[in-house]
């Protein structure tokens, strides 16, 4: 049998502090109440116990002196209690409340020749004194809990508003947006008393700043050594445009042109790390498009068309992200390679090891690569970045029966109306 579970709201602090605010207040009022009732009680019997004391003694010495009793007293009277009585015959005097013709009486008797002599003090107003004191300590206890929750629910609430701004902070922080800050106003005066949230909010705000200011060090570095690099790289191709043919002329041609794809990679990351980019949105159908990558990888990939799409997105920007996934299933992978096109998702999957577990939980990283292949780690990069760009998500997965699955999911296109929409042309290669 499963243990029910409690909604998500309990969990909130806002909820536990009230949850203990209340707990405290109405533990805290029933002992201040019962304290109270105690005392007051105990004051209210004594003053009736030494009323109907005095009033005994004045019975017992007209009765000792032979005058009539008041109307009060009496031996033996009717409506004494059995236990005062027993207690008034064998010598002793006491007192005990009871109720006498349905009303609170207190009673005090003694001995009297071997019977009891007793009277009776009404006790109704002390009776309804405690009454209406204890209807007092009630409600005035529900109205301090009350206003108790409600001001400790707004101190809660500020702070826990405050929690929740610096926390939205930080997930955009992590979501690429380093220009997010708390600003809490307690931080940037110093002559305020900084809270414990205050420290919070300023330590996040100091990471956010070092780390977008080592981040955009690291952007420029990169920009400016790829840009360095094209100028000898042009030379250098030239150069080995002109070695006469051979191996040795071939293999230069080859780093040269490792080079430059590598410069290439580095420029293009560099621009989308910057968020410099700019997206040219039109409406193609995807099935074609990814035809159109396959044949121009000059691969061996199968294409496999289950549902065609109209996806509404920069058609390069798409070509680049297919053709990554592409190469890099041939260059990691084993065949046969297949591109199946189901609706606005497109898949890519080969029969390999499948993608190590870092890159399934944390996405490519730059310059590594498993098992010692060749590559730089830049394609897949490139492509979840071009991805972001054109507002499509590109999951990395292994298949159960082993291999690599990339799973990119594009906007599909919406119509608000029965006309077909203008397709931009693909082209032929």
């Amino acid at each position: 049998m499963r243990t029910p579970r409690l909604p998500r709201w309990t969990a909130t602090l806002t909820w536990k502090a009230a949850v203990f605010i209340t707990v405290m207040c109405c533990a805290l009022a029933a002992l201040l109440g019962a304290l109270v009732h105690a005392a007051v009680t105990r004051q209210t019997v004594e003053e009736s116990r030494g009323k109907a004391l005095d009033r005994l003694t004045e019975a017992t010495e007209a009765y000792e002196g032979g005058a009539p009793l008041p109307g009060y007293a009496g031996v033996d009277p009717p409506g004494l209690p059995a236990a005062l009585r027993d207690v008034a015959v064998g010598g002793k005097r006491g007192t005990v409340v009871s109720s006498f013709e349905g009303h609170p009486t207190m009673w005090a008797a003694g001995p009297a020749d071997g019977r009891a002599i007793a009277v009776r003090v009404d006790h109704t107003q002390s009776a309804n004194t405690i009454e209406g004191l204890d209807r007092a300590i009630v409600g005035s206890s529900g109205l301090a809990i009350g206003a108790t929750l409600l001001v400790g629910a707004f101190a809660v609430t500020r702070v826990t508003r405050r929690l929740h701004l610096t926390a939205q902070v930080a997930r955009r922080i992590s979501a690429g947006d380093l220009d997010a800050r708390v600003n809490d106003p307690r931080t940037e005066d110093p002559s305020r008393r900084q809270d414990e949230v205050a420290t919070v909010s300023g330590a996040l705000d100091t990471m956010a700043s070092s780390l977008q200011g080592k981040l955009l060090s690291e952007q420029r570095f990169t920009a400016d050594v790829a840009h360095e690099l094209r100028t000898p790289l042009t030379g250098l191709t030239a150069a080995a445009e002109l070695l006469p043919e051979g191996r040795p002329a071939e293999m230069v041609r080859d780093r040269v042109r490792a080079m430059r794809s590598l410069t290439e990679d580095l420029l293009e990351i560099s621009r989308l790390d910057a968020g410099s980019e700019t997206v040219d949105l039109e409406v193609h159908q995807l099935a074609r498009l990814a035809e159109r990558v396959v044949r121009s990888s000059g691969t061996d990939t199968e294409v496999r068309v289950a549902g065609d799409a109209a996806v509404e997105t920069d058609r390069r920007r798409l070509e680049r992200v297919l053709g990554n996934l592409v190469s890099n299933a041939h260059r990691h992978g084993r065949p046969p390679v297949v591109l199946t096109v189901n609706g606005p998702v497109v898949t890519v999957t080969d029969h390999g090891p499948g993608y190590p577990e870092y890159l399934r939980a944390h996405g490519p990283a730059r310059f590594r690569t498993e098992g010692g292949s060749k590559g730089h780690g830049l394609g897949l990069t490139i492509a979840v970045g071009q991805s972001a760009a054109i507002g499509a998500e590109l999951r990395f997965t292994n298949a159960p029966e082993g291999g690599a699955v990339a799973r990119l999911t594009l906007p599909e296109y919406v119509r608000f109306d029965d006309d077909s929409p203008d397709l931009a042309p693909e082209g032929e290669m």
